[in-house]
């Protein structure tokens, strides 16, 4: 199976100026990625997509692939993902280079490790899935079965439809949210369906430990702390 691994980054963050290429931990930040997924053998490629010439410079001085520069459009506050990864796939389709999958690696998740990419790549190749993407644990205070949401009677009824609501803890069934390290999706349902997300979703449980997710400074300073613990 052909995978293209893509590394989107915009440079024209607000929640962190520069992140990117910022530093942390003595490196710029899309460095952790791109060394991460360089190792990932079951890559076919890996290319960074980003609409800033000083991101490019630094990602091409780190060994990464940038084969194109992004558009402007495709770089504002509102751009969607989604239109990032199909211009991608477009460009490379102009080179002849043509893919099964892909796998979407964001910078502001710095953490994941090889193992852990090349696992999910696996998984998904094994499980015959449309998609798959890396979560974590609803806590359990926070588990659907415990959400409530008003009705029009301004009284609330459980988010879930049930009419009774689970007593106990012990008794809930899992629920996960998206960590954001990781979305694998093949190329027709990326084309069709204009979607990360096919009929078939796999996923696979990230590593509470290692998870930050770089939006804000606060997050920043979380993922200072947290590199101290890995190195």
């Amino acid at each position: 199976m052909k995978i293209l691994g893509i590394i989107p980054a915009r440079g024209g963050s607000k929640g962190v100026p520069g992140k990117n290429i910022k530093p942390l931990g003595g490196k710029p930040l899309i460095v952790y990625t791109i060394e991460a997924a360089k190792q990932v053998t079951l890559l076919t490629d890996c290319v960074v997509s980003t609409d800033s010439e000083d991101i490019a410079a630094v990602a091409r001085s780190f060994g990464a692939d940038v084969p194109f520069i992004r558009p402007v459009e495709l770089a504002t506050d509102s751009a969607k993902s989604i239109d990032v990864v199909l211009h991608a796939l477009h460009e490379m389709q102009k080179q002849n280079r043509h893919y099964d999958a892909v796998i979407l690696l964001q910078p502001t998740n710095p953490f994941r490790s090889v193992r852990f990419i090349e696992e999910a790549i696996q998984k998904f190749i094994s499980g015959n899935y449309d998609s798959l993407i890396s979560v974590l644990p609803v806590p359990h205070e926070y588990n659907p079965h415990w959400v409530f949401e008003p009705d029009e009677n301004g009284t609330l009824k459980l988010a879930t439809g049930e009419e009774e609501i689970i007593s106990r803890r012990q008794e809930l069934p899992p629920a996960y949210f998206r960590d954001g390290s990781i979305y694998i999706t093949s190329t027709e349902v990326l084309l069709t369906k204009n979607s990360f997300y096919g009929n078939r979703l796999g996923y696979i449980e990230a590593v509470t430990d290692r998870h930050v997710n770089i939006d804000t400074p606060e997050d920043w300073a979380s993922a200072e702390e947290l590199i101290k613990t890995l190195s």
